[in-house]
């Protein structure tokens, strides 16, 4: 039977020792635990000798270390002071007779002083040295030591706890002291570099171990809750407040407990950010510094691990996983700000709010769960309908799927505002981190299949409403507010079009960042605007190669397609005095700049800064515009030609008066045609366009006038200059419906006539003062030669 030894009196024992064994052996049967207790005891006990072993080898070497090194210190100082000796018995018994001498005294005092300076430097160093190395090896002792207890069956939480405090807190007067060495001392690189890499072998050891812990302590307080009561049917807010939520019921106790863990975790974080900001001077700190909370996504993480095992069901009813988590991202945020803010901000990290980052970890959670299994699964769908050709629901179901994503977006943001603080939501990083779109931004190839799916859906949708002809007929309505109001007069299927090119636009302001948005507007956007052009192109070049514009049934195609462009042009110059689309036209700008900074020549240059997105577009459509706006006024200039042709070529009428008409019989015909095309261009034609068609039809008439009449060698005498007159008159009635001064816009023909109802005197100054007096007299439009064969055609008859 084995003997054990007797306990001394109580009397003789410490009170720490009584209320140890008090707790331990508080009943008879914790007595039969004794021999597992005292082996237990031993165990720890060797393990602290072998460890104070170990402290005291360090100590030895430690202080032999520095008592060396002090030697070393002693022997440059004495060094010095019996320089410094000889120098002052050099001053005191030595006179200085001339410079040269006095020269050489300063040169030995200057190197002297630098000397002292060394070992200054030196002995600055090596204190220095000396105690980096004692904070690191404390730092390395209380990793080891929460490391060794933490692999022990039964250990302190409460020491171990309080070793990874001074493990914190020592780390964090060592970063102060290699922060400063970075700024004063930057030549000791190595000393620098040689404690980073101690500090950091530590900090491998000690932030997964933190994190271990937290975890630990997490899932004793019942971290993640149940999701069995978080029915997604049911997002509507009724419930929020009967959400379980274990870090509200915490106790005292264990509330305390939390929050030093908790704070514990978050000043491990800004250690390492701190760290990571000196190693990074210069450099893109930012991107490097701004890392998710770590305390937040220990929240996340399991309860996203517990979400997918209901998101595995669901991948056919994807409106589901999105209804889950905007309803947990909801149910718990307000408790997150409530409860965790205030210890973010007595844990001093800079820039964080706790409601902004539940929310992104959240959002990140889900989008990740999208990206790895929701995404592949669709594109496998989508991969299998193009080999078996056989058209199926993978791209309708893409499309849901996008929906669902921007109104999850909307949502989530109307969550973060509602903090009252308003979010700076043209910045791409703080879009990114609440957008579940954030999936494309690693994977472009599944942006340009989201925007080939969605140009494809838009252009099937808008081929029945192409090829109904009775949409190119009926105007779409629009409120005329003012007479400077423009009436566009613009077909319905050029709304449709627009519409369908606004519901792209507005999809793609969902997307987190600007090269996002400028690459999908581009694949999917530009492309329905080329379809259009090409719809009113073909219309047009099928009118003019029937008839040649001559038929009005084929002016008025012409004209329809002339103000669907005009319509559409204006639509997309209003759009892109949006910043929206200014910001991607300067992104735009910018990526060709860069890659244009290279070139030696300055070749490829940008034309000019400012460009949107659809700049080429709106060129070409103007450029449409204008050409067959010209085409409608050319083949009208080719009728009212033939049908003048007799009036042009008939040079005897100006000899003599026509009795009974006030204009000339041989011009009627034109000027009924002239006036009934005009007629039906201008009713079908928008307002501003048709002032381009009658402006350049009046410049070719004008041409037509001056050349085939006024410098065509014909004779003029008085009744024929009346004649001419009058017949002008005429022509400028029909334009004056449109203008005031119609005899502005034929400034030949006008100038011509005023040169031929000149009498002789004036004629002869015409003749002697040439250039001069043309433009004296208010004749700029026509030349001293083509004046001169004008003048000569005048005849005067008494």
């Amino acid at each position: 039977m084995e003997s054990f030894q007797t306990l001394p009196p109580p009397s003789h024992l410490s009170p720490f020792a009584l209320s140890f064994l008090d707790h331990k052996f508080h009943t008879k049967l914790t007595l039969a635990e004794a021999p597992s207790f005292v082996a237990e005891l031993q165990t720890q006990c060797s393990d602290l000798d072998r460890i104070l072993s170990g402290l005291n080898r360090r100590l030895g070497s430690g202080l032999a270390g520095y008592a060396s090194f002090s030697g070393e210190i002693h022997g440059f100082f004495g060094d010095v002071d019996v320089r410094l000796n000889n120098l002052s018995s050099t001053c005191s018994s030595t006179v200085v007779p001339d410079g040269k001498s006095g020269k050489g005294f300063r040169e030995e005092l200057a190197a002297l002083a630098k000397e002292v300076a060394k070992f200054e430097t030196v002995r600055v160093y090596a204190e220095t040295a000396l105690k980096l190395d004692t904070l690191v090896g404390d730092i390395e002792d209380a990793v080891s030591y929460t490391m060794s207890k933490n692999l022990r069956k039964h250990s302190s939480d409460q020491n171990s706890e309080e070793m990874r405090l001074l493990a914190i807190k020592t780390l964090k007067t060592t970063e102060e002291i290699l922060t400063s060495i970075t700024r004063t001392h930057p030549e000791w690189k190595q000393l620098v570099s040689a404690v980073d890499h101690r500090v950091d072998r530590a900090l491998a050891i000690l932030r997964p171990q933190a994190i271990a812990d937290h975890r630990a302590l997490l899932a004793s307080l019942g971290w993640p809750p149940a999701l069995s009561g978080l029915n997604p049917a049911y997002s509507d807010g009724r419930t929020a407040n009967h959400v379980s939520n274990p870090l509200l019921s915490m106790q005292a106790e264990l509330k305390l407990k939390y929050s030093e863990n908790f704070l514990a975790l978050c000043n491990l974080q800004e250690l390492q950010r701190q760290r990571k900001g000196r190693q990074l001077e210069g450099q893109n700190r930012e991107l490097a510094l701004r890392q998710p909370l770590w305390v937040i996504e220990e929240l996340v993480n399991p309860l996203s691990l517990a979400s997918q095992r209901h998101f595995s069901k669901w991948v056919d009813k994807p409106e589901f996983i999105f209804t889950l988590v905007y309803k947990i991202t909801r149910d718990y945020v307000d408790a997150m700000d409530e409860l965790l803010q205030p210890l973010i901000d007595e844990a001093k990290v800079a820039g964080y709010s706790c409601r902004e980052e539940w929310i992104s970890a959240m959002v990140t959670s889900l989008a990740t769960y999208l990206a790895k299994e929701i995404f592949p699964s669709y594109i496998s769908q989508l991969d299998e309908e193009s080999v078996t050709g056989v058209q199926s629901s993978a791209r309708i179901s893409w499309l849901h799927l996008i929906d669902l994503m921007i109104a999850f977006d909307k949502r989530i943001k109307s969550l973060v505002e509602h903090s009252g603080i308003l979010l700076s939501f043209d910045d791409d990083d703080i879009l990114q981190k609440i957008s579940s779109l954030s999936v494309f931004c690693d994977r472009p190839d599944w942006l340009d299949l989201w925007a080939d799916i969605e140009l494809g859906d838009s252009l099937d949708k808008l081929k029945p409403d192409t090829e109904d002809e009775s949409n190119w007929r009926k105007k779409v309505e629009v409120v005329i507010l003012s007479s400077s109001t423009d009436d566009h007069k613009s077909p319905l299927v050029s709304g449709a079009f627009i519409r369908h090119l606004a519901s792209v636009v507005e999809r793609c302001r969902a997307l987190p960042r600007v090269t996002l948005r400028s690459r999908f507007l581009r694949l999917a956007g530009v492309p329905i605007i080329r379809k259009f052009y090409d719809s009113i192109l073909i219309r047009c070049q099928e009118a003019e190669g029937l008839t040649a514009l001559t038929d009005d049934a084929a002016v008025i195609k012409v004209a329809i397609s002339i103000n669907a462009a005009h319509y559409f042009e204006s639509v997309l110059n209003e759009w892109s005095e949006d910043i929206f689309f200014l910001e991607m036209g300067m992104d735009q700008d910018d990526k060709t700049e860069l890659s244009s900074s290279t070139n030696i020549d300055g070749e490829g240059l940008p034309e000019s800064s400012g460009r949107v997105i659809f700049d080429d577009e709106i060129k070409k459509l103007e450029e449409f515009r204008k050409e067959w706006v010209e085409k409608i006024s050319l083949a009208i200039l080719r009728g009212f030609d033939v049908r003048s042709r007799d009036y042009v070529k008939n040079k005897k009428q100006w000899q003599k008066a026509e009795e009974g008409w006030t204009v000339s019989k041989t011009l009627i015909e034109a000027l009924d045609y002239l006036q009934g095309k005009m007629s039906v261009v201008e009713v079908d034609l928008n307002s501003k366009d048709f002032v381009g068609v009658w402006r350049s039809l009046a410049a070719g008439i004008d041409r037509l006038i001056f050349n085939g009449i006024l410098i065509s060698n014909v004779k003029f005498h008085n009744s024929g200059v009346e004649r001419f007159g009058s017949d002008l008159d005429v022509l400028f009635g029909v334009f004056g419906a449109w203008c005031l001064r119609p005899e502005g816009f034929f400034p030949k023909a006008s100038e011509g006539l005023k040169l031929l109802q000149m009498d002789e005197n004036r004629v002869q100054e015409c003749m002697a003062g040439g250039k001069r007096w043309l433009k004296e007299n208010g004749m700029r439009h026509i030349s001293v030669t083509e004046a001169e064969k004008i003048i000569k055609s005048r005849v005067f008859t008494s």
